[in-house]
């Protein structure tokens, strides 16, 4: 099963993310519902930095492929006009993986935490 969750600081801000785990839907390299995960999860990293131009060297991210683990951190402390295009990227990210637990909720997980 893949358990993602989303970490929200006292003000609501969506801070951290974490995906881990394999969905077991199907065999590797055929599963689409560890694909549309994956998708959802690297292009919003990619775009934290590529669109919101939060420097690289100021998120703190980890990858390991092998027990499909992304965990990704934003600085808690942004500029205004920064966190709220960061929201956006990262609620988004949300809006994408509750839709994909509607279908596949025997293979994906959302938790939530605060920090």
């Amino acid at each position: 099963m893949t358990i993602v969750e989303i970490f929200r600081n006292n003000k609501g801000n969506i801070i951290r993310y974490r995906v881990s785990g394999h969905s077991g839907f199907a065999k590797k390299g055929s599963d689409i519902v560890c694909a549309a995960v994956s998708a959802l999860s690297q292009t919003a990293l990619m775009s934290l930095v590529d669109v919101v131009g939060i420097s690289e060297e100021d998120i703190d991210f980890y990858i390991e492929d092998q027990k499909g683990i992304l965990d990704v951190s934003i600085p808690n402390i942004l500029d205004k006009s920064t966190m709220k295009s960061a929201q956006v990227v990262l609620e988004t990210l949300e809006l994408g993986i509750k839709s994909i637990v509607e279908i596949y909720p025997e293979h994906v997980t959302l938790k939530y935490r605060e920090v």
